[in-house]
């Protein structure tokens, strides 16, 4: 019979030692194929605001940036998505009608020559929700755009060729020039022409091949459209806030929030600083609202007495435009309180002052927040701190030079996203606003296709379009 002999420990440790080499080895030869499998999927970028770079400081989103640019000189093309846009050849009585014009009658168009023929919208309170009127105008001067540079949005003229259809209904002039104007009994002709825009819109092909979600309604002023919302709710809304629409009408997922036209002129060659101003905190307004706005009051009384504190009421009226002007340019932050919605024109004119903005507004929603972080460039309080004794005007306090200047120029590097103007500059609120939508597509066509599972097939197999959706009531 065999007898083994144990092993010795010298053996014992020249085994372990082949063991653990041939472990190492399998490890790196599995590491290195898990590398090669990584390098070939496609790599992924965080988006960032266009047209902001430098909000980024660091030195890799630096270089990041000039490779790219880099590489944009080098193709001669930037390859940027443009939104195709379908727009409804309404009677003029829906848009410029509204202001005044009425067209050549050698000219069967229902569109001024926007070449030649610029109408100017009312001004006042009016001008700060004219959003429709300004992308109106950028749509019509597209179709005579050689150079797409900085351009969103292009005009197409079939509608299956479009990304959404965009309805040209002056909705807030409509409303502050026609809502009031009514008899006993009898409808406004504000509510007359949107019962004509519902009855249009609802017989029209491209809105039955989609159910509406493709379509794009400006309704800026929060009172605007308040019989037709109930009725076109599947649209994609261009709003100031959401603060009077039910959660089924309207929300962020669905609907893009545009910022209001500053009525205060911009702040060109802003030199000023810390020092320079000597007003700490600025506000100048309605004190007394209804709803949320009950804050106001409360704040007024809080702070009126405090030394480098203006809170005071005002009007645009007379020379109230420029009254705040000079006083939000001298001023080191400005109050922008809940009124009777969460949002108001006062944050737009202090980002257009570099006043650095108090948003104390707890359900408000702000323009392009998927790409913009305010933290940069604004303070928020919540209702409830503002409304402890002395928290507020403590914490302004304590802000110091270093974190203001920071936030003031972030100002000045995001102003330009807030700019209405004609025609329009790459990056401008309009420009800015045609992305937010080219945003939304994606899921807005996902619905679509989602409605229409069913409905594409038939008995002659042709598309059947799917019913109309029925409001939340």
């Amino acid at each position: 019979m065999s007898r083994f002999r144990p092993l010795s420990r010298q053996s014992v440790f020249y085994l372990f030692l082949i063991a653990s080499i041939l472990v190492i080895i399998s490890w790196l030869l599995m590491l290195q194929s898990h590398s090669i499998y990584l390098s070939s999927l496609p790599s992924f970028t965080l988006p960032v605001p266009p047209g902001n770079q430098n909000l980024d400081k660091s030195s890799t989103a630096t270089l990041d940036q000039e490779r790219r640019r880099d590489s944009r000189k080098c193709s001669g093309s930037t390859n940027k998505k443009i939104l195709k846009v379908f727009m409804y050849n309404l009677p003029s009585v829906f848009h410029f009608g509204l202001l005044g014009w009425k067209g050549k009658e050698q000219s069967q168009s229902v569109w001024p020559d926007v070449r030649v023929d610029v109408l100017e919208y009312p001004g006042g309170l009016n001008m700060q929700h004219s959003i429709e009127y300004w992308l109106t105008l950028d749509i019509l001067s597209s179709e005579f755009s050689k150079n797409l540079s900085g351009r969103s949005a292009v005009r197409v003229h079939d509608s299956r060729e479009a990304d959404v259809v965009f309805v040209p209904f002056f909705a807030s002039i409509s409303y502050n020039r026609y809502a009031k104007h009514q008899k006993t009994n009898s409808k406004s002709p504000n509510d007359l022409l949107q019962e004509k825009l519902v009855k249009f819109l609802v017989a029209q092909e491209e809105w039955k091949r989609s159910g509406g979600k493709d379509h794009i309604i400006v309704a800026h002023h929060p009172n605007s459209l308040l019989y037709a919302r109930m009725k076109l709710w599947p649209a994609m809304f261009i709003l100031a806030d959401l603060g009077r629409y039910h959660a089924t009408i309207a929300n962020v997922e669905k609907d893009v929030i545009a910022p209001y036209k500053h009525l205060v002129p911009s702040y060109v060659d802003d030199k000023s600083d810390f020092e320079r101003r000597p007003t700490l905190l600025y506000f100048q307004g309605a004190v007394y609202r209804k709803d949320g706005g009950v804050i106001r009051q409360e704040l007024f009384y809080m702070l009126r007495d405090e030394k480098d504190v203006h809170f005071t009421f005002g009007s645009i009226k007379g020379d109230g435009i420029n009254q705040a002007s000079q006083g939000m340019q001298s001023s080191k932050f400005c109050l922008n309180i809940a009124g009777d919605t969460p949002s108001s024109n006062r944050l737009f004119d202090a980002i257009a002052s570099h006043c650095v903005p108090v948003i104390i507004s707890d359900d408000i929603e702000l323009p392009f927040e998927d790409i913009l972080d305010y933290s940069d460039f604004c303070v928020f309080v919540s209702s409830t701190d503002a409304l402890k004794e002395r928290f507020l005007i403590s914490f302004i306090r304590n802000i110091s030079n270093v974190d203001w200047t920071r936030m003031w120029r972030g100002l000045k590097q995001v102003e330009h996203f807030f700019e209405f103007q004609y025609p329009s500059r790459e990056n401008d609120a309009v420009q800015m606003i045609w992305q937010a939508i080219l945003r939304k597509i994606p899921a807005r066509k996902r619905d679509i296709h989602r409605a229409t599972r069913l409905s594409r097939t038939g008995e002659r197999g042709g598309f059947i379009s799917a019913p109309l959706p029925r409001n939340f009531w």
